[in-house]
């Protein structure tokens, strides 16, 4: 590893140097800072997905996990209390972003929609288990005439995160991302 060190120590700064993001007016940045805090991120999280989806963030698609709210026993459970509130609040404190639910069976996205404030839509979740194509066919549902690419994945388990490539999304954040 010693020998070259230099020389790749120099080419990473000369890469560095020569990004895109490095060579944005103040203005921009200032810009995109304003609309990473109206989406609730971090402006490293906005401008990581930013830069690998091509385009601003349209649309959140939160899995009812990501919103702790589950049905327990045929009946809506989960998400109840202080916890509930402070994911409402969240949600409508976003602006200028679609906030889409995504409800996993048995819960219906009906009874999503009654349970979390803030919530814009909601659809049924594509199957945790499913094949690309069904995965593909209920994004699809949900996203609408959006953009894929500016459909941001937010999720709790590792499975949801195939969403992302099954549905050609622009990104996927974990929960805490967003709702701390």
């Amino acid at each position: 590893m010693a020998a070259g060190r230099q020389f790749r120590t120099h080419m990473w700064a000369r890469a560095r140097a020569s990004r895109a993001e490095a060579k944005l007016p103040l203005a921009l940045h200032r810009a995109r800072l304003a609309r990473a805090r109206e989406l609730g991120l971090s402006y490293a999280d906005y401008s990581a997905i930013r830069a690998s989806a091509g385009r601003d963030i349209a649309a959140y698609l939160i899995s009812s996990n990501a919103l702790g709210v589950y049905a327990i026993a045929g009946r809506a459970g989960g998400g109840a209390g202080a916890e509930a509130e402070l994911v409402s609040e969240r949600l409508m404190s976003l602006r200028h972003v679609r906030r889409i639910g995504l409800a996993h069976p048995p819960l219906t996205p009906a009874a999503l929609m009654e349970r979390v404030a803030g919530l814009d839509l909601a659809f049924a979740a594509p199957p945790l288990l499913g094949s690309w194509a069904e995965i593909r066919a209920a994004l699809a549902r949900a996203q609408g005439r959006l953009p894929a690419a500016g459909l941001v994945a937010i999720t709790a388990l590792g499975l949801e995160r195939d969403w992302v490539a099954a549905g050609g999304l622009g990104g996927s954040l974990p929960a805490e991302a967003l709702f701390g």
